[in-house]
């Protein structure tokens, strides 16, 4: 693995993660590009599960992009900074980084709607694969804050006395203390969360969406399925946590993503 940074056009510095195909693999010339979920990283959302090795080891190169305030990119408390179109610009940068002509491109939950942004807009993206979300995408626009209100998200990660928060965002809150995120970022982060909508009819990249079939987040998946020309649905056993703890999820993501 090699680690460098991007300094992308308003200064932030992007970090990102890159892989190689594994050694006496036949290595396939499409790279594939990973964006994790809210106040997760490459690491906790793919390397440590196993969807990197999996990847790697039938022949991808494996690029994981660190969103700006989470992981080793640069952090700010300012949420005009923040947004899921400012972080499909960065993706693009990136991508423009890697000078292939075609990508595959697999994204959750935030990182999803930052995937779908990117597909809507660019015709590198060969492949997508989103996981995570569900209707919200088509009802709300972007992640579903009916089911987990990004004011209250916000609030729950700046509270000085998280014991007194509500179960729907204690969990959040102790998740993203347990994998060393920045709280006053992913604060700024939830209080800018796109919900402007996709141009979802634009993406020409074949399409799998993956949901778990217990996930708040990822509620009738089949709307958003439904609403994207190529795409297909699969349904895995398990909730919001499916991109670490589902063998199954892995394994739709890299036959999905094999010629």
């Amino acid at each position: 693995m090699t680690d460098a940074l991007l300094v992308v056009d308003d200064g932030t510095e992007i970090a990102y993660h890159r892989w190689a195909p594994d050694a006496g693999v036949r290595a396939h010339p499409v790279p594939v590009v990973l964006q994790h979920g809210f106040s997760a990283n490459t690491m906790v959302d793919w390397a440590g599960p196993g969807t990197v090795a999996a990847l790697t080891a039938v022949g991808r190169t494996v690029v994981g992009v660190d969103a700006r305030g989470h992981g080793r990119s640069q952090k700010s408390p300012d949420p005009r900074r923040y947004g899921e179109p400012r972080m499909a610009r960065d993706l693009r940068a990136v991508i423009d980084l890697l000078g292939a002509p075609e990508v595959d491109l697999v994204g959750y939950s935030m990182g999803a709607i930052v995937s779908l942004l990117v597909a809507a807009e660019e015709p590198r993206v060969r492949r997508l694969v989103v996981g995570g979300v569900g209707a919200g995408v088509v009802e709300v626009g972007g992640v579903d804050t009916r089911v987990l209100p990004n004011n209250m998200l916000a609030e729950a990660l700046l509270a000085d006395d998280p014991s007194s928060l509500p179960p729907e965002v204690a969990g959040m809150r102790t998740f993203a203390e347990s994998v060393g995120a920045d709280l006053p970022s992913l604060a700024a982060q939830a209080r800018a969360v796109h919900t402007g909508g996709v141009e979802l009819a634009r993406i020409t990249a074949r399409t799998l969406v993956i949901a778990g079939d217990q996930d708040p987040l990822a509620v009738r998946p089949d709307v958003l399925a439904d609403a994207i020309p190529d795409a297909r649905l699969v349904l895995v056993a398990g909730d919001h946590g499916i991109v670490g703890s589902s063998p199954a999820f892995r394994t739709a993501v890299a036959d999905f993503l094999q010629d």
